[in-house]
């Protein structure tokens, strides 16, 4: 089946990112993709708190999340909209992933994870945990394109996660993202490939790209890797839609040549000699 990939450079305006994912999911319903693939922090993108403070809402009051359901409800296809910042019943903020059904039903939700606390030697300094909930579990959820395991941005530098939902049942993965371009050339398209070859299993990561109007820069390059390590699909730095076709066989074919789902081991207590 096809899946297609959006590659955004998202900015400060709530309303004009809404309506570039509303074009986006008529777009690829057009193109007869069954599910689009849109990056983290679809809606908003904005350093500046207290200015973004004004566009943030819980999920039931978010305008972006209203609209692109009922986007893909009107063109009948499946949405995975990367991640949106909402605001929790405690007052912090959750970044949180959506898949979307072909009716415009949520079937799950991901909060991600690992937050990215971090002093860059470029002078950037990131510090998500003083706005962010961190995320409490993993989640998976049936798509037309098989069994979806969810993580967002950061989450691709933890392997127990990626494990953890392949050994549930995954057979393929959403990596939403915004990398910075300093840690994006050095370790973006690796990770991935590392993480589909380490499962046997697709992996599908939709980016933000160029210079955004809070002033950062992200790297783009929104992949689709195969189950073998293969990259399908490299979006490079333009933002725009990709597509690429998703063969559950393929599947079943890496993990036939290399079996190590049925090989892992749980690893026992380290001993210090």
């Amino acid at each position: 089946m096809k899946a297609a990939l959006l590659q955004m450079t998202s900015g400060i305006d709530p309303a004009a990112n809404g309506r570039t994912l509303v074009e986006a999911v008529a777009h690829a319903a057009g193109q007869g993709a069954a599910m689009l693939f849109t990056p983290e922090m679809s809606g908003l993108l904005d350093r500046d708190r207290d200015r973004a403070a004004g566009s943030l809402a819980s999920e039931e009051d978010d305008r972006v999340l209203a609209s692109v359901r009922e986007a893909a409800a009107r063109h009948g296809i499946w949405v995975h909209l990367g991640s949106l910042a909402v605001v929790r019943p405690d007052g912090k903020l959750a970044n949180r992933g959506f898949v979307i059904d072909d009716r415009g039903d949520v079937r799950a939700r991901y909060d991600k994870m690992h937050l990215f606390d971090v002093d860059l030697p470029d002078g950037e300094r990131w510090r998500e945990s003083d706005r962010y909930a961190a995320g409490e579990g993993a989640v998976l959820v049936e798509t037309p394109l098989g069994i979806l395991g969810l993580a967002i941005c950061y989450d691709l530098r933890f392997p127990d996660l990626f494990r953890t939902l392949s050994d549930a049942g995954a057979t393929l993965f959403a990596v939403p993202a915004a990398f910075t371009r300093s840690t994006g050339a050095a370790h973006w398209h690796v990770l991935l490939r590392a993480r589909a070859i380490e499962a046997g299993a697709f992996v599908l990561a939709a980016a933000q790209t160029g210079e955004h109007e809070d002033g950062r820069a992200t790297y783009g390059h929104s992949l689709a890797v195969g189950p073998w390590g293969e990259v399908l699909l490299d979006m490079h730095d333009q933002a725009g839609m990709g597509f690429v076709q998703v063969d559950p066989a393929r599947v079943r074919e890496a993990r036939e040549r290399v079996p190590v789902l049925k090989h892992r081991r749980v690893t026992p207590a380290v001993t210090l000699a």
